[in-house]
């Protein structure tokens, strides 16, 4: 197994000390942090689940000598959902008491402060929608890859009711009514038409 490495600039011990080897942990031995107050709720682990099957478990969970989780509590259990018996875990044991569970918080917190350059973003999720990339996987909800699909104006978004099961019925101008599962069997329909949704309605049957 490699090593994980983190750049040090010759004065941070802590930053030295952090270098890490990745560790394969029994996902059934990783232990909560009791006091975590960062809640996942079940639509999001299932979000997470999609990500590890598409692009692998790409983040180690971050983990103490104990195997108590400091970082990756939704990764854990979406690995649980997913019956994985084992997950990449990095033992964290240059931390002080006190920066552990500073820690536990800060990771998710200051994840929070990042922004988006929109513009940018619509760009790439247009580009990717153009190569039948699964959009689900992105983590927004159906309104925000409508918008940034340019399909609808933010000023519609309250008009639109998007629900799902039952399925979708799409009403667009200059085309029949069509019946979608979801966002990206409408995505892959649309595609390259310059159309504009002008209401959604969930098919009664």
């Amino acid at each position: 197994m490699g090593k994980k490495s983190c750049q040090s600039n010759g004065k941070s011990e802590a930053t030295a000390q952090s270098a890490q080897q990745i560790e394969q942990i029994p996902t059934a031995d990783l232990i909560p942090y009791a006091r975590n107050s960062r809640t996942h709720s079940d639509e999001q682990v299932a979000q997470i689940a999609a990500s590890i099957r598409e692009f692998g478990f790409c983040n180690p969970v971050l983990i103490d000598a104990q195997n108590t989780i400091i970082a990756g509590h939704g990764r854990v259990l979406a690995a649980g959902r997913m019956k994985l018996e084992t997950v990449p875990c990095l033992r964290l044991t240059h931390l002080t008491d006190a920066q552990r569970r500073a820690y536990v918080i800060a990771d998710n917190r200051i994840s929070e402060n990042a922004g988006w350059n929109q513009e940018m973003l619509d760009e790439e999720i247009r580009s990717l929608a153009e190569e039948s990339f699964d959009a689900a996987l992105l983590g927004f909800d159906d309104e925000e890859l409508l918008k940034s699909l340019g399909m609808v104006e933010e000023s519609e978004l309250k008009e639109l009711t998007i629900r799902e099961p039952p399925k979708m019925t799409w009403v667009l101008i200059g085309i029949p009514t069509t019946q979608f599962g979801d966002i990206n069997e409408a995505v892959e329909r649309i595609a390259g038409l310059e159309s504009t949704i002008v209401e959604t309605t969930a098919n009664d049957g």
